[in-house]
């Protein structure tokens, strides 16, 4: 059993490079990681994640925004920044770069984090406590807006209780631009990473 935290790996950015693979999340996260407010991602798994169960197996990638009812209520978030669900066309708005991750098996290890995301701790807690091994993974990461908005006809290839899909080739005219300043990346980065102390 991992102990907790646990570095797992450290890429550096490198913004020239875009793999067509798309990371699942929630849409109100994707758009708190564009206003610069989330920096972190928390994940347990899902139901076809498979034996192993989910891990980070790609250290880039572009965010997919899911919608569900009630998705406001499972953030801080007022709900006046609630949105609506994209039934047929999906806007790929950001890319993301993941730094390092850690295994967190004690919840009290992320409380000075909580200026770096916008989950509910209750949320935590139960995806924290979700299956056999308490605990899940954490991932800094370093968002990107990718210019122009990116948009595609969703397809069924996309659903799914899965993290990870297939996107199409992107063109090659994208761009990507940080959400953060380096500076303000740096002093979280610092921040995550002293937790593993």
């Amino acid at each position: 059993m991992l102990e907790s935290p646990v570095i797992s790996h450290y890429v550096r950015p490198m913004p020239g490079l875009l793999p067509a693979i798309g990371f699942k999340e929630w849409a109100l996260v994707c758009e708190s990681m564009l206003r610069g407010e989330t920096s972190l991602i928390f994940r347990k798994g899902g139901i076809a994640e498979g034996k192993e169960g989910f891990r980070f197996k790609h250290s880039q990638f572009f965010l997919f925004p899911t919608f569900f009812h009630e998705q406001i209520s499972q953030t801080r978030l007022d709900v006046a920044r609630d949105l609506e669900p994209q039934l047929e066309t999906i806007s790929i708005e950001a890319f993301a770069y993941v730094e390092f991750t850690l295994w967190i098996s004690d919840l009290r290890t992320i409380e000075p984090l909580s200026g770096f995301h916008i989950l509910r701790p209750e949320l935590l807690e139960k995806r924290f406590n979700q299956d056999d091994v308490k605990g899940f993974n954490l991932a800094f990461i370093r968002i990107f807006r990718v210019f122009p908005n990116w948009h595609l006809t969703f397809h069924s290839s996309f659903g799914g209780c899965r993290s990870w899909i297939d996107l199409p080739t992107p063109s090659p005219d994208l761009v990507c631009r940080p959400a953060l300043s380096d500076e303000e990346h740096e002093r979280r980065r610092a921040v995550v990473e002293s937790i593993r102390q």
